[in-house]
């Protein structure tokens, strides 16, 4: 077993920059979910919660790609390097769930 494996699931101990920007990113999609409750809630027009809506998405999207950009720059160079090539294959299998 590796270093920042358990027995049933992988981890991943990030540098405390990287951390923090995921955090960061993630406090603010939280809050924009938040603010598009309190939309509904407050029964905003349809379109306005939408456009927030969509806001959301290319937050998420962003946070996908700064997260499978560093998955593959640390994770997944580090693996090939060490013969595990099956990194590959969840590599692909991820981008295609990313992609549906």
């Amino acid at each position: 077993m590796k270093e920042n494996e358990c027995c049933c699931h992988k981890t991943k101990e990030r540098p405390e920059k990287e951390y923090r920007d995921l955090i960061n990113r993630l406090n603010r999609i939280e809050g924009q979910i938040r603010g598009i409750r309190g939309m509904v809630e407050r029964d905003v027009y349809c379109t306005d919660i939408l456009v927030q809506v969509a806001a959301v998405n290319a937050a998420l999207n962003s946070f996908n790609k700064v997260l499978l950009e560093n998955h593959i720059r640390s994770c997944v160079v580090r693996d090939i390097r060490e013969g595990n090539e099956e990194t590959l294959d969840e590599l692909v299998a991820v981008l295609h769930k990313l992609m549906k």
